[in-house]
């Protein structure tokens, strides 16, 4: 911790966890150099630390679409950038409809997360058991794939932010 805070800033961020990292990382790549992150304990401490760190595209408005599509890309690029190792693997991602209802709303939702350029695609009950065999999908009308959604490191995330 610093000993002598300063008395101004254009920004004052409390928060150490990948939101205020991400703020501050943003602010900085803007070019603003009197940014002050604020964190209570240490780094990493509070929630960002519980975190499952799984990173997922598919949402349900737009500006949402937009933010999970570029954080995504942001973090496959953020361990080359930084030398921190992120942990981020794209290994994929399965979300599967037990009722018509669902089938149309995740499938709306794929055509949204299409239209920003996301990898998406309908699937059949044999294309996911043939991307997970531990998978019962007996009861399943219809899943979206997402091959390029992944897991990451959250606290490694925001140190490299």
């Amino acid at each position: 911790m610093m000993a002598d805070l300063p008395t101004k800033a254009r920004a004052v961020i409390i928060g150490g966890g990948v939101s205020g990292c991400s703020v501050a990382y943003h602010l900085a790549k803007l070019g603003w150099t009197d940014v002050i992150l604020l964190e209570r304990m240490q780094l990493t401490s509070g929630t960002t630390w519980h975190a499952a760190g799984l990173v997922g595209q598919l949402r349900p408005s737009q500006n949402m679409t937009r933010l999970a599509k570029y954080s995504a890309e942001l973090y496959t690029k953020l361990e080359e950038e930084t030398g921190i190792a992120t942990g981020m693997k794209q290994n994929g991602s399965i979300t599967v409809a037990l009722t018509e209802e669902r089938k149309e709303e995740i499938y709306r939702t794929a055509s949204l997360a299409r239209a920003f350029g996301i990898d998406v695609n309908e699937v059949t009950a044999a294309e996911v058991t043939a991307m997970y065999p531990h998978l019962n999908v007996s009861d399943m009308v219809g899943a979206v794939h997402l091959p390029l959604d992944g897991q990451c490191d959250p606290a490694n995330i925001a140190m490299a932010l």
